[in-house]
């Protein structure tokens, strides 16, 4: 296999799909930011547009993707169904215990479990473009690290960094205090692993000519996206937007090809789920439709019940009324968050290779 050979890399689809939907997303989220007015990049400040494309349409949205892998397919409901049941009820169970301690300590352990969620998301996405390499190697050690490196280090640093514009779902929900020599050696830590990664790369060129272009366009791009989106700017908007695309749209991709089952010869093998959707546009526009449709459905009642910050986007539910209750929001807030929460923690089995 030659570098230049693209037909023999290891693409989950074809080189055109995951280049557009995978891999290309956080560079140009990236692209885009740059072109956002300094005042974006730099504040808490985030245009309802931005919020309404960024959170509605891509970040809850794809989280309703997750349904057609689980209980929209009969055949793996019907042997997970201990599994998909017991789930969501656990969910809730603990968000309601937690949040009757306070709602802080619920959206701090949420927002923990969802950034390890989004951690494990570019691990697994760059095993599946290892698949065909040999395991426990050098190589192998290093994409763990740089993987890793890339989505851990910027946390390490907004950690140690108090002052952030921007937060993971309420303000406060990370823990953070100011350690300059904490973010020193965690730094320098990672650019020793990517001087490493890069020195393995060449070598494993030199020594096979195979040069993984998947593999490292999604490792550049994850570096770039946690980086510029942590680290090197300090704006909402801009965090929203490197974090959201660069999670959302592949997650969603990948999801749509494994319902479509489409070959590289562009014909659909099988459909699993209830909804038989074709893999022609008109089965795209019902799968990507019923997803914003759901997620309207939520952050309207999100909007509504709790919010009441974008009325004008939720006007159909602002006859709801404003909950304040402490015990009623210890149900309430679990409840709206089940698909999230349930997304996170399901996301740790449907993946599996062994799963099926």
């Amino acid at each position: 296999m030659t570098t230049s050979d693209t037909s023999n890399q290891p693409w989950i689809k074809t080189a055109g799909y995951d280049s557009i939907f995978i891999l290309l997303p956080p560079f140009v989220a990236m692209l885009a930011v740059l072109l956002l007015p300094d005042r974006f990049r730099h504040s808490t400040d985030m245009p309802v547009f931005g919020w309404v494309f960024l959170v509605l349409f891509v970040d809850v949205a794809h989280v309703y993707s997750t349904l057609y892998n689980t209980y929209f397919d009969k055949a793996r409901f019907a042997r997970r169904k201990t599994l998909f049941i017991t789930i969501p009820i656990v969910c809730f169970l603990v968000g309601f215990i937690l949040h009757l301690f306070g709602d802080i300590i619920f959206w701090r352990a949420l927002a923990y479990v969802a950034v390890f969620h989004f951690i494990r998301q570019q691990y697994g996405f760059m095993r599946i473009y290892t698949r065909q390499e040999p395991k426990h190697n050098l190589s192998t050690v290093m994409d763990t690290l740089i993987i890793y490196s890339a989505t851990i280090y910027p946390l390490i640093y907004w950690h140690c960094t108090p002052g952030r514009n921007f937060n993971w779902f309420v303000s406060h929900d990370f823990i953070t205090g100011s350690s300059e020599s904490v973010k020193f050696y965690a730094g320098n830590i990672y650019v020793l692993i990517l001087v490493g990664y890069v020195l393995t790369e060449f070598y494993q060129l030199l020594r096979t000519g195979h040069f993984n272009l998947p593999k490292n366009v999604l490792i550049a791009g994850t570096a770039v996206s946690w980086y510029l989106g942590i680290v090197w700017f300090n704006g909402d908007l801009a965090f929203t937007m490197l974090n959201v695309v660069s999670h959302g749209i592949p997650y969603m991709a990948l999801v749509w090809f494994g319902i479509s089952k489409t070959g590289n010869n562009g014909q659909a093998k099988s459909v699993r789920p209830v909804w038989r959707l074709s893999a022609r546009w008109y089965g795209l526009f019902i799968f990507l439709g019923s997803l914003v449709l759901l997620a309207y459905l939520e952050e309207g009642l999100w909007d509504g019940f709790v919010w009441q910050e974008h009325q004008g986007v939720f006007s159909l539910f602002q006859w709801l009324p404003h909950i304040d209750n402490d015990i009623l929001l210890a149900v309430l807030v679990p409840l709206l968050s089940l698909p999230q929460s349930t997304h996170y923690v399901l996301d740790g089995f449907i993946w599996r290779k062994r799963y099926d």
